[in-house]
């Protein structure tokens, strides 16, 4: 079967869609995938083809409706057996040509999308974004998502099934390097502590700024950033504040193999999401598992699906809130413990936290969707 992978970035660094593509490929499927391209896009390498659209905006409506346009054109003339939709801001291409071809249609839902921060705040670009999947998720019948909780409210708003594909690394060797030593390579120095926040989009309300300001209270730490976004920028200006002595360091985004490098290496990881919309409140960050892949203890904040994950397996310790104190007390306290103790855990974390676990659901969805009464067999 020949699979249209749908997405609305520049397939850059997704994993869940490389994982994805990955499972699909293994099971004999050819993958084609749709996307963007931006400047500063790497080469896709696969899993499958991918074509990428230049567009003229970026964001905003025009950017929106210039994405629609070009995804309906490729697929109405791509020779596919099936469309695979991430996330709703692809969903509906998927519905509008799959139908008419006779296709079925798979739509995975990365995110609570239509309560997601950026819509939370903006009722009217909200509405819109309802009535789109309003009109779109119902008939698709079923979906996926990435945790049991947001899995929850789609069932209880549309009334269809939902499964969870959980957005875990695949299980593999921990990379061998020492501690520390791979920051080097960035100008970090090694002599303390590294507290570790990642992020490929580090946005508002991702607790950036909470960790930085910890600096002036744990004066015997060093924080790296690595990623991209508004409060990584900000704090990019931040680097040379006297209150830090030189401890805070920003890193741009990197390919995951080079990140494993230095998470693998690092002493403390930092998971600060805010819960301030529902989308976070029920988020359960990539980082989190990459956290736990690779022996890092994790300083995480309470929010319901990390707050379970991290105490469930002791992989860390949970903020009371997002706030410099509250992390700084945290961080301590997972430092007071013997890094034996934590990577111990996180290991055996690992063995039941990985992308092997929910892979099945991947073909399981394919296997419902050809049953979609649209679908000509």
């Amino acid at each position: 079967m020949r699979i249209a992978v749908l997405v609305s970035n520049d397939l850059s660094f997704d994993q869940r869609v490389k994982k994805t593509c990955a499972v699909l490929e293994e099971a004999g499927h050819e993958i084609l995938l749709a996307g963007r391209e931006l400047e500063g896009s790497i080469p896709y390498e696969g899993p499958g083809i991918a074509t990428r659209f230049k567009l003229k905006h970026t964001r905003g409506v025009r950017f929106y409706w210039e994405l629609q346009t070009a995804l309906i054109k490729w697929l109405k003339e791509a020779d596919v057996d099936a469309v695979w939709a991430n996330d709703l801001d692809t969903l509906y291409p998927a519905i509008n040509v799959g139908r008419k071809k006779g296709l079925p249609v798979v739509y995975d839902s990365h995110e609570f999308f239509t309560e997601s921060a950026g819509l939370t705040n903006a009722p009217l670009k909200r509405l819109v974004w309802l009535m789109l999947e309003k009109m779109t998720v119902p008939k698709v019948g079923q979906m996926i998502t990435v945790n049991d909780s947001i899995a929850q409210c789609y069932k209880d708003r549309y009334g269809i099934r939902v499964d969870v594909v959980r957005n875990m690394p695949v299980l593999s060797e921990i990379p061998e390097v020492e501690h520390r030593v791979p920051f080097e390579k960035y100008g970090v120095p090694t002599d303390l502590p590294i507290m570790l926040l990642q992020g490929a989009f580090m946005d508002r309300d991702r607790g950036t700024q909470e960790a930085v300001d910890a600096l002036e209270e744990i004066t015997d730490v060093r924080l790296v950033l690595v990623g991209a976004g508004i409060e990584w920028e900000e704090s990019v200006q931040r680097v040379d504040d006297p209150r830090w002595k030189g401890r805070l360091h920003c890193i741009p985004r990197l390919p995951y193999d080079d990140l494993k490098k230095l998470t693998t290496s690092a002493d403390v990881g930092l998971s600060l999401d805010k819960a301030l919309h529902t989308n976070y409140q029920f988020s359960l960050p990539n980082k989190l598992f990459d956290f736990i892949h690779a022996g890092l203890p994790i300083v995480a904040s309470p929010m319901l699906e990390v707050k379970k994950v991290v105490e469930e397996y002791d992989v860390g310790v949970v903020v009371s809130e997002v706030s410099t104190p509250a992390i700084a007390k945290s961080v301590r306290e997972v430092l007071s413990k013997p890094k034996s103790h934590w990577s111990d855990n996180c290991l055996k974390a690992r063995d039941h936290l990985h992308w092997g676990e929910d892979a099945h659901i991947i073909l399981e969805q394919l296997e419902g969707a050809v049953k979609q009464p649209w679908v000509r067999t």
